[in-house]
């Protein structure tokens, strides 16, 4: 009896497996940065195959961003295609926004679930992390730059979100607006069946992270024009389920985690931040 039941006990665990995983980094950074995340999944989900991206890497992450989406999305779909059971996808920082506009330009993917760790899905209006290669930018002038046409060259610029200067953004931004689906194309609709296909989406973000500005962008808050944060819920994408939001939320498919305390570069890095808030939605 007790050799039945070690054989059906090996069975089980032979049984048991766990979907692929695809992270994508965020800006400035590589796949090494993932690193504690890809290790922790390993470790507690045994025999998960971890995808972590090369592409783009240090200064090319700077790069505009519907080139990375095209290029780590095709990526996305090859994997897609050789796990017919499903995938995950987790995107940090950048990588995150990246993550989504590759789930709406894909709809083709079979993302089961999809994590934005600390990620400026509702744009970005701080300066901080950009002094690198930006020194003497400030917020209140960077429009002049980003609402340009070199501007848009750099990923950053892409996902600008000056709440002072709506309509140079609307004029100029080539990314945002349009994979909010606040701007009409041929690709609204296939933008929208993207997310709405997803299990569930996943927002981490919270109020210590000082890079996210305002940091609930990464919970698709943002600032309205006076610079008052809007709760996602107040958003025209959500009123009007531009892109899919509403329905995910609608359908108990969205999770929003508000998590105090960890900074923005610790996010990727603190084990107790994977094992609570990523590593139950990675079954």
């Amino acid at each position: 009896m007790k050799y039945i039941y070690l054989i059906l006990l090996n069975y089980i665990c032979i049984c048991v497996s766990y979907k692929p995983v695809v992270l994508i980094h965020g800006v400035l950074t590589g796949n090494v940065s993932m690193g504690i995340i890809a290790a922790r999944i390993k470790e507690k989900h045994p025999g998960t195959v971890i995808y972590n991206t090369e592409r783009f890497a240090g200064w090319s992450s700077v790069e505009p961003m519907w080139r990375q989406v095209l290029e780590i999305g095709a990526d996305v779909i090859n994997i897609s295609n050789s796990n017919p059971n499903g995938i995950h996808l987790l995107g940090y920082s950048q990588g995150g926004l990246l993550a989504r506009a590759i789930l709406e330009t894909f709809p083709e993917h079979n993302v089961h679930n999809f994590i934005s760790l600390s990620s400026p899905q509702g744009g970005q209006f701080g300066t901080a992390f950009l002094h690198l290669f930006f020194p003497d930018l400030v917020c209140k002038t960077a429009y002049e730059l980003f609402y340009s046409r070199v501007g848009q060259r750099t990923s950053v610029g892409n996902y600008w979100n000056d709440p002072h200067k709506q309509k140079l953004y609307f004029k100029y931004s080539v990314f945002l607006p349009f994979i909010n689906n606040l701007i009409a194309s041929n690709r609204s609709e296939s933008f929208k069946k993207g997310i709405v296909k997803l299990k569930k989406m996943v927002l981490i973000g919270g109020p210590d992270d000082g890079v996210i500005t305002p940091w609930q962008s990464s919970h698709f808050g943002y600032y309205g024009k006076n610079e008052t944060v809007i709760d996602y819920k107040d958003q025209l994408i959500y009123k009007h389920d531009t892109f899919g939001l509403k329905t995910l939320d609608k359908s108990r498919r969205l999770v929003v985690h508000e998590v105090p305390g960890v900074t923005h570069f610790d996010w990727h890095i603190n084990v107790d931040i994977v094992d609570k808030y990523i590593l139950p939605y990675l079954d």
